[in-house]
């Protein structure tokens, strides 16, 4: 995959980690064609929101942030959720709210 050009070594690329983090995510982004996302994404999605609110930065903190996202990322993942599935969505915001009300 990665060009190699010997000699002068001016072709050589170098995969920096950040740039493999981002075709990574493109890649783990659902296709077009398909209308489901995957089960990880959506826990992880609603594991986030349900201990962070909506604080991404605490997010990328968190130890289960295995993809290493950055706080942008998982916006942009909260945000596929949220277009994938409106209702679950609202739902799901629903119930924590109720939830915090409970423990009050």
């Amino acid at each position: 995959q990665g060009m190699e050009v010997g000699g002068d070594g001016r072709k050589k690329i170098v995969r920096k980690p950040y740039v493999l983090n981002e075709m990574e995510y493109e890649a783990s982004l659902p296709e077009k064609k398909s209308n489901t996302l995957s089960r990880d994404l959506i826990d992880y999605v609603r594991y986030m929101i349900q201990n962070h609110g909506e604080n991404y930065k605490e997010m990328a903190r968190d130890e289960k942030n295995y993809y290493q996202d950055t706080p942008k990322q998982i916006k942009r993942k909260i945000n596929v959720y949220k277009n994938f599935y409106p209702e679950e969505y609202k739902d799901f915001i629903a119930s924590l709210k109720q939830e915090k009300m409970d423990v009050q």
